[in-house]
């Protein structure tokens, strides 16, 4: 009887050391590099963000995706990613063993060093000053001493905290703009300054840098904070993970897929250079009209209204590729493109890309088949085919949560694509795609539906 207690005791004590073998002392998970290899894979935990993840278009983008990308390919792994709602769920979930590394730059600061190793690339951001480029007189501030009688609209949180204490250390002065609209993000404000609407809002150089491709006459030189270091993060119990996604940052930031995805999230345009005034001759809008006319009828669309989409995608350029990686007339995505059928190498045909674009808008429509109005039905689709479905679903879900038509756009569903640029949207409960620019698809609902009147006043179906 006392072997049997024995041997059951010590079975027991096994199973035990046997579930806990990768958990440290300080109850820290014991997984490093040759596990992560052996598993075949390495998880990534970033944050939803411009720069960091986000989905467009139903394709996973993001700076630091695309370095995670290039990383764990780097290492013979496939690379899966988890997305937190903060930087201190980031640093539980690394802790907790639910990602291998944190893909995102976080901030390295002292109490952070005793939980976490920094690793990878040390990136130095600081706050600067978003105004307009001079033009005649009028010329960008260069000193914060200039700052004072300056009227600065910022949003609340670390923006309008280093303001305030930029205020004391000038002696006042400055004349500082809390903007309390919930619907306007960093984002919109940056937009209004490039409008002239307002002269100056603050932001993180990153972030300002990756707006300026959206707004050309953005500067933004003039630092207001000192700087902050940030970096990737693993667990105090993955030293040769850290060791070797250091190493490998610098040995890949020469590197021509370093170089591309740098260049296209900080150096390339955002905005398609449409032509000023619409050539409308002899009762035609393209040199594609009879392809629009051919498939426009597989959808039950006015071909003028699909010409509009194309106008705004390429402004008829067969050969336009965008920012993104989208193709074509159409500007279909990649994945997009071979799901829908288009040939290999023929992405550029306008006739495989109008015919491929009818089918997805076509699938698109029946996703939205509930919404009763012919009209309204449009409008969501025409935001899906710029943002992506799963963006619109959650925009339709915030407005059913907070009292909205979720069958209506204008006012109603359209207010919450654009908060979906803000993180207590995106992050709410009822929405599974996250981040997206939505002052983007806004616009570009819009603009495809203002420039179809204009088609329909001067071109007969």
């Amino acid at each position: 009887m006392k072997k049997a207690v024995l041997l059951l005791f010590l079975l027991t004590l096994t199973f035990f050391i046997g579930c806990h073998r990768h958990r440290s002392n300080d109850n820290l998970v014991e997984v490093d590099l040759p596990q992560i290899q052996d598993s075949g894979r390495i998880v990534a935990l970033t944050l939803y963000g411009s720069a960091s993840y986000f989905l467009y278009r139903g394709e996973p983008m993001g700076f630091e995706y695309e370095l995670m990308q290039q990383f764990a390919k780097s290492l013979g792994l496939q690379l899966e990613v988890k997305v937190a709602k903060s930087q201190s769920e980031l640093v539980r979930m690394l802790q907790q063993g639910e990602g291998d590394i944190i893909a995102f730059n976080l901030g390295i600061t002292k109490e952070l060093k005793d939980s976490v190793l920094f690793c990878g690339d040390e990136l130095i951001t600081h706050q600067v000053l978003v105004q307009r480029n001079g033009t005649g007189n009028h010329k960008p501030l260069q000193d914060v001493t200039q700052l004072v009688g300056k009227k600065i609209h910022v949003k609340p949180g670390r923006y309008l905290d280093r303001l305030n204490n930029l205020n004391k250390e000038l002696g006042g002065g400055i004349d500082i703009q809390v903007v309390e609209n919930d619907s306007l993000s960093s984002e919109d404000l940056i937009a209004l300054v490039a409008k002239g609407e307002i002269d100056y809002t603050v932001c993180d150089n990153t972030f300002a840098k990756l707006n300026k491709t959206y707004f050309y006459n953005l500067n933004i030189n003039l630092a207001i904070s000192f700087d902050q270091r940030s970096s990737w993060a693993v667990r105090t119990t993955s030293p040769l993970l850290a060791e070797a996604a250091t190493r490998w940052h610098e040995e890949n930031s020469k590197s021509a897929d370093y170089k591309r995805s740098h260049k296209r999230y900080f150096e390339i345009s955002k905005q398609i250079q449409l032509d000023p005034i619409l050539s409308i001759e002899n009762g035609a809008i393209s040199h594609f009209d009879q392809l629009f006319k051919k498939y426009a009828k597989e959808i039950n669309w006015d071909w003028r209204l699909l010409a509009s989409l194309a106008y705004t995608e390429s402004n008829f350029d067969t050969t336009a590729v965008s920012w993104a990686g989208a193709r074509g007339l159409m500007q279909l995505m990649p994945l997009t493109a071979k799901a829908m059928g288009v040939p290999e190498g023929k992405e550029q045909n306008p006739e495989e890309s109008i015919k491929a674009a009818v089918k997805y808008l076509g699938l698109t429509t029946e996703t939205f088949k509930n919404i009763p109005s012919d009209n309204e039905r449009t409008k969501f689709v025409l935001a899906a085919y710029n943002a992506g479905t799963g963006h619109i679903l959650d925009a339709m879900a915030l407005a059913e949560k907070y009292g909205k038509d979720k069958n209506t756009w204008d006012d109603n569903v359209e207010t919450f694509v654009l908060l979906k640029s803000k993180e207590e949207y995106y992050n709410d409960p009822v929405c599974k795609f996250g981040y997206i620019r939505g002052t983007d698809t806004y616009q570009f609902v819009k603009d495809i539906l203002n420039r179809l009147e204009i088609y329909k006043e001067k071109i007969k179906k």
